[in-house]
């Protein structure tokens, strides 16, 4: 007896055996039951997901002469005629080699006989959105008014093909992918039942590579078990099989790639194709790598959304610790992008190469994306190299510090600078005076402290679009319950004042601090000292014996 391949063996015969599409079997057992059957149905959704194995298990369903809770019994004449594909009854047509005027008007002419045996006769016409403009409305009349004893089943993977005028004569289901959990659960099923001695591990990367497919996840079980046969299948065995990486790799490629490492990250990919590695199913497994350590990074529960190992996830933790959320989003739009591409390239390799350098080198193009993390990369060398000092004398938290808080103290080059928002702004040492002391309410003076102690940390936390504008600025009162954030350039002011941006501000504050804070904006006057001393009068009365100046709100 010749072999069947797998998905054709295992197709399911009853609603019982069908998997991950629960509510759809459910609502069709029920309509067959209460003997509410509709005339027309449209099943669309990806390729493998069931539409025309539950199909023609509905079409036996509804003729079987001894149903049981709404499945065929699978035993009755009828059920095995339509099983082997000898019922009268039942006509499936392929629409993308019959999909002509003609080929429905041939419907037409049989849908005005009963059927033979049974009582229904079913039309599946599988990929339904290839028929043309014409078949389409050859069949809109039959289809909205057809005989009682005839159900339409159409089925299809591009729905939005389908006219508007087909759509509302049918009952419409949506048939979603199957989840890599349940794919592997009946592999597993699969493999005890057929003998074949596998990995787990094995099993649940076949499922991932299916893409919801369950028809597919059993077509590449075919295929590795052929390539290995008699031998146990191993998950080292399924990436030789179908030209996949281990994700070891992938960990040592976005290590490389956070480090700037540009000549170990194309030596890794030379080994790659050495080993004839498939470079498509590459990006696309990296691009999925990605997408993991964005989820491990931002996500509470990642346990629950990426399926590993604890101790893949504790590694998957610590390769999300290498680079910030808004850089990875740009690995991942730059990898979509060249996943677009790569399918038809002559020269794959060149495309990835290019593509890992592109992740190493923003400053080699000029999008939104890369300006922003061009800027990053700024304030990181800043950060290490020079030091943004912009406080009061005294009192920390004028300025914008990427390290910390505020930053307190004097200008290391120039000590008779108390405090500017940076050396260009600072006065000369033959000009020094001493700051001017202004008085403040209690509860004015703690949100000034409060904001100005963490207007670095809280700059950071307003995005890496908005921070560049917030560098070189003070935090300055503006009345109760209000602050005033000075701008030093023009450019950083009119980013700075707008209203979304402030309110922003304000969410970000209140979120994270409880105070209800208003934020206005102005820009530092020319020659405008900015080392402003704020006490409160009990204060200034009790250290200070001196004329007390109150600012006015």
């Amino acid at each position: 007896m010749s072999y069947m391949a797998l998905y054709r063996k295992w197709r399911p015969a009853a609603f019982d055996d069908v998997k991950g599409q629960d509510p759809i079997v459910a609502t069709l057992k029920n309509q067959i039951l209460s003997q509410r059957i509709g005339h027309a149905y449209l099943f669309c959704g990806t390729r493998g997901t069931g539409k025309t194995t539950i199909a023609k298990i509905f079409a036996k369903a509804v003729n079987c002469e001894h149903p049981v809770n709404g499945s065929p019994c699978g035993e009755c004449r009828t059920c095995k005629n339509i099983a082997a594909g000898a019922s009268l009854n039942v006509v499936e047509i392929d629409a993308a080699s019959n999909n002509g005027v003609d080929n429905i008007r041939e419907i037409r002419e049989q849908v005005q006989y009963p059927p033979t045996e049974g009582r229904y006769r079913v039309y599946i016409i599988d990929e339904v959105h290839m028929l043309s403009t014409g078949a389409f409305n050859a069949l809109l009349k039959t289809l909205e008014e057809p005989p009682s004893y005839v159900i339409f089943i159409l089925a299809t993977t591009e729905v939005n093909r389908i006219p508007v005028t087909v759509l509302s004569r049918c009952q419409r289901y949506d048939f979603k992918r199957i989840s890599i959990a349940t794919i592997t659960d009946r592999l597993k099923e699969l493999s005890a039942a057929e003998k074949i001695d596998v990995e787990e591990k094995a099993l649940s990367y076949i499922a991932r590579a299916a893409d919801g497919s369950m028809r597919d996840a059993l077509s590449l079980l075919d295929q590795c078990v052929a390539f290995h046969y008699g031998e146990r299948l191993t998950y080292d065995h399924v990436l030789d099989v179908l030209g996949a990486v281990d994700t070891a790799i992938f960990s040592r490629m976005f290590r490389a790639v956070a480090g700037n490492r540009t000549a170990d990250c194309i030596r890794q990919l030379e080994e790659l194709v050495v080993q004839g590695r498939e470079l498509t199913q590459f990006v696309t497994d990296f691009i999925w790598y990605m997408r993991n350590l964005l989820l491990a990074q931002t996500a509470e529960d990642a346990e629950g959304l990426v399926d590993m190992s604890s101790e893949n996830l504790r590694l998957l933790k610590e390769d999300a610790g290498q680079t910030d959320g808004e850089t990875l989003m740009r690995y991942i739009r730059v990898f979509s992008d060249l996943s677009n591409q790569i399918r038809y390239a002559s020269q794959k390799r060149v495309l990835v190469e290019l593509a890992f350098i592109r992740l190493m080198k923003p400053q080699m193009e000029h999008d939104y994306d890369s300006v922003i993390e061009r800027l990053n990369k700024i304030e990181e060398t800043l950060e290490e190299g020079v030091s943004v000092n912009a406080a009061g004398a005294g009192r920390p938290g004028y300025g914008v510090s990427e390290s910390g808080g505020g930053a307190a103290g004097t200008d290391a080059a120039n000590p008779a600078a108390p405090g500017g928002i940076s050396g260009a702004y600072a006065q000369p040492a033959q000009a020094f005076t001493p700051p001017r002391e202004v008085t403040l309410p209690k509860a004015q003076l703690e949100d000034l402290e409060l904001i100005r102690n963490d207007w670095g940390k809280i700059v950071r936390g307003l995005g890496g679009a908005v921070r560049p504008s917030f560098r070189d600025t003070i935090v300055e009162p503006g009345g109760d319950s209000c602050l005033t954030v000075v701008f030093s350039g023009v450019n950083s002011f009119e980013i700075g004042r707008r209203p979304t941006v402030m309110g922003q501000l304000e969410e970000y504050v209140r979120e994270n601090y409880g105070k209800d804070i208003y934020f206005k904006a102005r820009l530092l006057g020319d020659g405008e000292r900015t080392d402003t001393v704020y006490v409160t009068a009990e204060d200034l009365k009790e250290h200070i014996h001196m004329d007390i100046t109150v600012e006015e709100e």
